[in-house]
């Protein structure tokens, strides 16, 4: 029987579009460009932020982030970020007597703005708050504690296998991969004890299991 759902956020609640835009906006490039060198990184096995060094070879990421930040071009949410499937499947979720936890690795300036959107879960934390990122097994023991019920009895939603369903799975929580964004529909992910295409036929599976 399961008790909580937690779910990573980017490219499994948001769409990173926006994200990534911002960054092309803000180093002179189109957007389609930026998208192309995330891509290709990612096809690589590197890391997104690669992409960024690309553009700007001698790029300190922290110093662009904190140069767009004081220019009031630091992180912005709002309804059309979410995916459309993102309030449904978690208020059937909810409905069906699950509790419903979001949980990534975001800052703090995002948790606020996830927590504005006044989504249908009960609780939202990330790595800015728990002072813990993913892909560490110490966050996941984070969400142990956090999440009702025993590691059985919760579920792990994402689209990495690597940052999401791997260590989930090692931490014995249950796993389930969503397959959207370019890691989640380029990447497999055999530990996953789900892969959906939607929140929509994740929440149908969930209720029934």
């Amino acid at each position: 029987m399961l008790r909580s759902v937690v779910f990573d956020i980017g490219e499994t609640l948001t769409s990173d579009t926006r994200y990534w835009t911002d960054w092309a906006h803000w180093l002179g490039v189109p957007p389609h460009t930026m998208s192309a060198l995330v891509g290709a990184v990612l096809a690589e096995g590197r890391d997104n932020a690669d992409a960024i060094r690309l553009i700007k070879p001698d790029a300190d990421i922290a110093a662009e982030w904190r140069a767009r930040q004081a220019a009031g071009q630091g992180d912005y949410l709002d309804e059309s970020d979410l995916y459309p499937d993102v309030r449904p499947a978690l208020s059937r979720l909810r409905a069906a007597g699950l509790w419903v936890g979001i949980a990534g690795n975001q800052n703090a300036q995002v948790t606020r703005l996830l927590r504005d959107l006044a989504l249908p879960a009960d609780d939202i934390a990330t790595s800015g708050e728990w002072g813990v990122a993913k892909p560490s097994p110490f966050f996941f023991d984070k969400v142990k504690e956090w999440a009702p019920g025993a590691p059985h009895e919760i579920v792990y939603v994402g689209d990495h296998p690597a940052n999401d369903i791997s260590p989930a799975h090692k931490a014995g929580l249950h796993t389930a991969h969503v397959r959207r964004g370019p890691i989640g529909l380029t990447t497999g992910a055999p530990e996953a004890d789900w892969t959906v295409n939607s929140l929509t036929e994740l929440a149908e599976l969930l209720i029934g299991a």
